[in-house]
């Protein structure tokens, strides 16, 4: 099966982990390794092993978002769609903004 086309914006301070690049277009494999379709926290642990260089603590803890991280999948809280095991599907875009703040 073909890739998926994800959109990635990172924003509210996240783009700091990123090079200061706050929207990315990735290729994503359709299928994870045990040929079930990629999930969310498929394209999370990529994102953590792939696109970041340092500070991955600050991204990801225990295999999922840290606390603090708002994530929507395609404008909508990814609370309401199944969370790690919403199904990638292709041109979704998924947005992670911090709402933690210095003060």
């Amino acid at each position: 099966m073909p890739d998926l086309t994800i959109k990635i914006e990172f924003s509210g301070g996240m783009e700091l982990l990123f090079q200061n690049v706050s929207k990315h277009t990735l290729q994503f494999p359709a299928h994870n390794a045990e040929d079930k379709k990629s999930t969310l926290q498929d394209l999370i642990l990529y994102i953590r092993d792939n696109m970041m260089t340092d500070k991955k603590d600050l991204f990801v803890d225990k295999e999922t978002v840290r606390p603090g991280i708002l994530v929507l999948i395609n404008n909508v809280d990814w609370e309401l769609c199944d969370e790690l095991e919403y199904e990638l599907e292709n041109n979704d875009e998924i947005v992670f903004i911090s709402t933690l703040h210095g003060g």
